[in-house]
């Protein structure tokens, strides 16, 4: 790994202007950040007309009393695969428990115990997932495109998907309304 520090268990920003349409204003939840590469989990859009009852009776599971909840577009990578980012209240077998914020969870157990009323407090549940290979986030960090912000619980659980990307950068005192979509030149 670069001199970069890891980015796991902070958001990630896309700046105005990054190039790629499919991050316009993405909102992505770092999970995982070592001389491997990079994981993250989109947390700043949601997919049209596929809820989580919808995604549940799929995988032949009773939503039970559970409320219908969005899924977000996790990510471009693997979108047939799912993922529920949830307080540290809860784990599986399989869980990423992600400092100090939320874990992430990629098996089956997680979503059948948010139906029986037993899963985490709090949970996003997304499709696909955003990745890097080794020292490619740190290029990209070095560049215009990315910005890193501090996580928390209302960012994640209680901010609408639409809103996290203004209410990340005004957490960290930036006016998102002033950010240029091009670095400049002397």
């Amino acid at each position: 790994m670069s001199d970069f520090p890891s980015l796991a268990g902070q958001l990630l920003l896309a700046m105005p202007g990054i190039g790629d349409p499919r991050f316009d204003h993405a909102v992505i939840a770092m999970c995982a950040h070592d001389e491997q590469g990079a994981l993250g989990i989109g947390i700043g859009d949601t997919l049209e007309g596929v809820g989580l009852h919808a995604l549940m009776q799929q995988l032949d599971i009773d939503p039970g009393a559970v409320a219908d909840a969005p899924v977000h577009i996790g990510g471009p990578v693997e979108m047939q695969r799912g993922f529920v980012l949830h307080s540290l209240d809860w784990a599986g077998e399989d869980t990423l428990k992600v400092q100090p914020t939320w874990g992430l969870t990629s098996t089956l157990d997680v979503l059948r115990a948010i139906a029986a009323g037993e899963g985490p407090r709090d949970w996003l549940v997304a499709l696909g997932y955003a990745g890097w290979s080794a020292g490619q986030l740190d290029d990209e960090m070095c560049r215009h495109g990315w910005f890193s912000a501090p996580a928390s619980e209302a960012l994640l659980f209680r901010t609408g998907p639409r809103q996290r990307w203004r209410a990340a950068f005004e957490g960290v005192g930036i006016d998102p309304a002033l950010l240029a979509a091009g670095a400049g030149t002397a």
